[in-house]
């Protein structure tokens, strides 16, 4: 029996006019993204995407990889039907076998776009429901709290049947490519990898830059934040990663400003240079994980203290979560694993003992001006080191 995808988008329904721009896109990324997986024929009609997979060993891995791309809403397996009421009455009673057990309660749900076919949706689900209750004698019509429903879409191409319990949640939001680009300031924790994704899902395509401290960080926290970007990239399907060298920075913070400065001299000194790389690479927005009072340069005197040291706007997606909340979805990004491997980052490697919670712009700006900042950053700019990564 020959199966088919059905990929459904939601947001993208409301954008009127704009509409085509955004579905192209969308088929654009699908198309991107399954290319290396195996050979597919995809189209787009009536708020649906039709994945077509040549290999049926491999409709698993295009389910599981249409589920990660931003735009779709759920994605099903389905049975193609010739546009007659009795294939379709056949095909669902082979197809749902598994699904239509002794004791399963079940009804059936229609929808006819295709006006043309002599039945209207209302009698497609009589047809189907009293086909399917004489041929399972053991299950029970319930049309108020089914386990089963039955669904029977009958489109222009084909008619297609499936069960509405076995649909598989996708990520929603935008598609790729539909919301500019923004770099985002990827440390080896938890709380970044998770910010990337959740502005990823507005359609937002993203740069990282990780600042990497040698030799007091190893290349084993190194290839941990690459790890990170290629499971990021499932999502997005590429990310640029810029390694910037940072240790002559850190050493001369550590040796010219006030002990209880250092972190947020050092995160001001971060931000600049991600900001000069967006700038560089046409994003238009730095991407930063932090959340309200997680850690001391994350009050909100702290972070006015380094948001003020660029011009660029920062976007901060995690700022109202607390810690569980993060974890859970770094879990359910599949980041979690990674994140807490334990390969220390440049940011923990010089960590004062008592770090200042209620900074003043003033005092921060006047420990800076002990250094050298614009032959600092320019160092740093010309050892950057870019990694194009791609999914894992």
């Amino acid at each position: 029996m020959k199966e088919i995808i059905l990929a459904k988008y939601g947001e993208i329904i409301l954008k009127g006019g704009n509409r085509p721009k955004f579905e192209s896109i969308l088929v654009g990324n699908i198309k991107n993204s399954l290319k290396n997986v195996a050979e597919t024929d995809v189209r787009l009609a009536q708020a649906t995407v039709y994945v077509e997979v040549a290999d049926e060993d491999k409709m698993d891995i295009v389910m599981e990889r249409l589920t990660k791309i931003f735009g779709i809403v759920t994605v099903t397996r389905a049975a193609v039907c010739e546009k007659n009421i009795e294939d379709i009455k056949a095909k669902a009673k082979e197809y749902l076998k598994k699904d239509l057990t002794d004791g399963k309660r079940f009804k059936v749900e229609a929808k006819r776009s295709d006006k043309k076919f002599p039945y209207n949706s209302p009698q497609i689900c009589m047809e189907v429901g009293g086909y399917l209750d004489d041929e399972y004698p053991g299950i029970i019509v319930d049309v108020h709290n089914p386990d089963v429903t039955v669904k029977v879409e009958v489109r222009d191409f084909a008619a297609y049947v499936y069960a509405n319990e076995n649909k598989v949640q996708g990520q929603g939001g935008m598609p790729i490519g539909t919301g500019s680009k923004a770099t985002l300031l990827l440390s080896g924790g938890i709380d970044s990898p998770v910010a990337g994704h959740m502005i990823s899902k507005r359609g937002v395509e993203i740069d990282a830059v990780n600042f990497f401290s040698f030799p007091y960080t190893s290349d084993r926290a190194k290839e941990k934040v690459i790890e990170l970007a290629s499971i990021l990239a499932q999502y997005t399907s590429k990310i640029n990663l810029y390694i910037v060298p940072f240790t002559e920075i850190q050493l001369q913070i550590r040796d010219k400003c006030p002990e209880e400065h250092m972190t947020l001299v050092m995160r001001r000194f971060m931000m600049r240079i991600a900001e000069r790389l967006a700038a560089k690479h046409n994003s238009r927005a730095l991407i930063t994980g932090e959340s309200v009072g997680q850690v001391a340069s994350q009050t909100l005197a702290a972070l006015d203290v380094t948001n003020a040291a660029v011009d660029m706007p920062v976007l901060q997606p995690l700022i109202g979560m607390d810690k569980i909340e993060i974890i859970d979805r770094a879990h359910e990004i599949g980041t979690y694993e990674t994140s807490i491997l334990p390969y220390e980052d440049c940011c923990t490697v010089f960590t004062p003992k008592h770090p200042t919670t209620n900074p003043k712009r003033e005092n921060i700006e006047k420990s800076e001006r002990r250094l050298d900042g614009e032959t600092l950053i320019e160092a740093a700019l010309a050892g950057v080191e870019k990694i194009e990564v791609y999914p894992k």
